[in-house]
């Protein structure tokens, strides 16, 4: 029996010190978000996607400049008008042909408008002749802007709005709550004709319209989460060590709550993207002849029995760009998320 034992051997491990080693490399808590946001697929796809979105918007303020997105010519209006797409004649739906209702044979538009042989547009002209690229270019551009700059306001005052509110508690708590509920009580529509009123239809007021309620979900998100963590034994360690409140509420709880802002705000960037749209679509959106997505689709809609890409083309753009934020905003939430493990 002992011979037996002398010649066993232990497979696969070299000793019983590493048989006991767990290796496992030390990550900080970005470094773990990142290594799960990963593997969310379409959340990466859609961050690439707005990374490039973005840049390429900051570079067409020189490439496809405003000014130039606008301009017509009057004298060649009747020419260039309403033309479908083209890139090639032998490519389906880009080869610039249409079959309008009632026909069924489909129409070589450029041929029969007279536009110059070699003349092409990718996305095709509305009617008045400008190309639909350019202002979808110059929409996507000031849709993003008035999203962004308005989110980066909700951020600034809904955080802070929500921090004091929430570790101060108290009186203090119930009357900056019962402000909160005063503002939310006012309707978007009003606070938005009264600006355009004041300031004239445009993306200031837009951008101070969304400003004015928006904050409200975002301070109250951060006044019940400081609520919870203002009771944590981190906060009455810095609280005992003779901290300040300021300190505490700044250096301390927001930190640990910056994950679910980040996917408040890739929630609220969509939202104010289709707001802007909708107030496009009664007419208290941009000034024409500037092009916003939803200026772009709010003038074509007459158009969208005869020529439908006029619609579907600035309305595309904006179902992507809001689907990217929705999806990103979604993997950051799990990715922010302790719990969710190697999900």
């Amino acid at each position: 029996m002992a011979e037996k034992n002398r010649e066993f051997k232990l497979v696969g491990v070299g000793s019983a010190s590493s048989q006991e080693k767990i290796e496992k490399p030390a990550l900080s808590f970005m470094q773990d978000a990142w290594r799960r946001l990963k593997k969310n697929k379409l959340a990466v796809v859609s961050m690439w996607f707005l990374a490039i979105l973005i840049i390429f918007s900051m570079i067409s303020v020189v490439l496809v400049p405003r000014d130039d997105a606008n301009a017509f010519n009057t004298k060649e209006v009747t020419t260039y008008r309403n033309l479908p797409p083209k890139i090639s004649d032998n490519l389906p739906f880009w080869n610039g042909t249409i079959t309008y209702s009632g026909s069924t044979e489909a129409t070589d538009v450029y041929a029969d408008q007279g536009v110059p042989e070699g003349t092409k547009f990718i996305l095709g002209t509305d009617n008045l002749g400008r190309s639909i690229a350019k202002r979808i270019i110059v929409g996507v551009r000031i849709s993003l802007l008035i999203a962004i700059v308005a989110t980066l306001i909700d951020l600034l005052i809904g955080v802070t709005y929500g921090l004091i509110s929430g570790y101060v508690g108290g009186k203090v708590d119930m009357i900056m709550q019962r402000i909160i509920e005063v503002i939310s009580s006012i309707p978007n529509l009003v606070i938005v004709t009264m600006l355009g009123l004041l300031l004239g239809n445009g993306v200031t007021s837009i951008i101070i319209s969304i400003a004015i309620v928006g904050w409200t979900s975002m301070a109250r998100q951060v006044r019940n989460l400081t609520l919870s963590y203002r009771e944590q034994e981190f906060v009455l360690a810095a609280r005992s060590l003779g901290e300040s409140a300021p300190k505490i509420a700044f250096k301390h709880i927001l930190p640990n709550i910056s994950g679910i802002i980040i996917v408040q705000i890739m929630m609220t960037v969509p939202s104010a993207i289709m707001y802007e749209a909708v107030l496009s679509a009664i007419n208290l959106g941009v000034k024409p002849p500037t092009a916003s997505l939803g200026s772009l689709i709010t003038d074509a809609q007459e158009y969208l029995q005869y020529y439908p890409y006029q619609v579907i083309l600035p309305a595309l753009a904006l179902v992507l760009i809001s689907l990217a934020f929705i999806l990103l905003g979604d993997g950051l939430r799990d990715a922010f998320d302790p719990k969710s493990g190697d999900r």
